[in-house]
């Protein structure tokens, strides 16, 4: 991903400004510039990460009893409100 170049004409006039902050903001800003373009390292994911089977220690039939016994049914919301 690239940034925008600035020319040597607005760099000057950029350093003009921040010339006069104290140092402790100079301080700080130099620690955002720098962390700004240290390379962060990617992490790559291999194409098993990206899928996986359904970890329970239920069976299917109580799953699905768990399900069927959350819906609720829209008649039920209306009369209990």
């Amino acid at each position: 991903m690239g940034g925008f170049a600035l020319n040597s004409s607005t760099l000057d006039k950029y350093f003009g400004i921040l010339k006069n902050l104290d140092i402790d903001s100079k301080k700080k800003l130099i620690i955002k510039l720098t962390e700004s373009i240290q390379a962060k390292k990617k992490t790559v994911y291999g194409i098993d990460e990206l899928f996986g089977a359904w970890q329970d220690s239920r069976s299917a039939d109580e799953i699905i009893d768990y399900i069927e016994s959350s819906r609720v049914n829209k008649e039920e919301i209306e009369t209990i409100s």
